[in-house]
């Protein structure tokens, strides 16, 4: 929701939400949880030399850093990917057990029955708060989930006021949310992760680089966070979106309501465009290369 170091420009609309996400002290460190995603499953019945699918990403970056992916490429054609950072803080139980609801099963319907593919980057505490949502998006084919981290606590510091994950365990919250997937019945999250607030540095790079994960950004802010006019965030996109793009929205009713309404116009109105929507493992496979 920083220069190629530091901070995503115009987020604004985004910071402001993040800001809401939570003010308590890190969460209490982990325990050591498995390696972060096991590798894809074969197909049921391959043939001799069929190798097993592993989802597309990006080579390492200098020095070994985890890699950052902003969009596809340009010249793909007219392809987007819509994702949804699935957000809840670690220390936001007591605000779902009063009736806060993180979840957006209704936006979640809308792309269903729009056909559009979606990637979600989801907190491990969201998929530990709604285990059957969870499942049901990662056994969807019209979905895939990825990693926004356990916590969604910051991985720096000055990070929208979010609470901030101390650099000696910020893989171990990375790869705790790898695990409350599994728990929670979704045993192929991509390897993509999505920093909290969009926030990272080298030293945070440094620190997740050995879960093998990509780290995904945007080119497109929909500013759908607390927004509550949905044809404003929609023009945001509409206005934004080039070839290739990644557009960064929500899938919180607290934190963004206008989701659901927004992208019922942003969808037809792509289309309508010749746009064709794609998860971001296609863009980034596109970005290797490959078909």
């Amino acid at each position: 929701m920083i220069t190629p170091v530091r901070r995503l420009a115009a987020v604004g609309a985004l910071g402001a939400a993040l800001t809401a996400c939570g003010t308590s002290p890190a969460p209490p460190a982990p325990p050591a949880p498995p390696a972060a995603r096991p590798a894809a499953p074969a197909p049921a019945s391959p043939s001799p030399s069929a190798a097993p699918s592993r989802p597309p990403t990006l080579a390492p970056g200098p020095a070994g850093l985890t890699p950052v992916f902003r969009n596809g490429p340009r010249t793909l054609g007219k392809t987007v990917a819509l994702t949804f950072d699935a957000d809840m803080t670690a220390d936001q139980g007591p605000r779902a057990a009063a009736g806060e609801h993180f979840d957006n099963p209704g936006l979640i319907a809308a792309l269903r029955t729009l056909k559009v593919p979606a990637t979600v980057f989801m907190t491990g505490r969201w998929a530990e708060e709604y285990p059957d949502q969870a499942r049901s998006l990662g056994r969807d084919p019209l979905f895939e989930v990825a990693n926004h981290s356990y916590s969604h606590y910051a991985f720096t510091d000055d990070c929208y006021g979010l609470p901030t994950v101390a650099a000696d365990r910020m893989r171990a919250d990375v790869e705790r949310a790898y695990t409350a997937f599994r728990e929670a019945g979704v045993p192929d999250a991509m390897p993509y992760f999505r920093f909290p607030g969009g926030c990272y540095d080298r030293r945070a790079l440094r620190a997740v680089s050995g879960t093998g994960v990509t780290a995904v950004q945007w080119d497109v802010v929909s500013g759908d966070a607390f927004a509550t006019d949905a044809d404003a965030v929609a023009r945001e996109v509409l206005d934004g979106v080039r070839p290739g793009s990644v557009v960064v929205m929500h899938c919180t009713r607290s934190a963004a309501p206008a989701t659901e309404r927004a992208v019922r116009t942003i969808v037809p109105e792509l289309r309508r465009r010749g746009y064709r929507f794609v998860k971001v493992s296609e863009l980034i496979g596109a970005a290797r290369g490959r078909p």
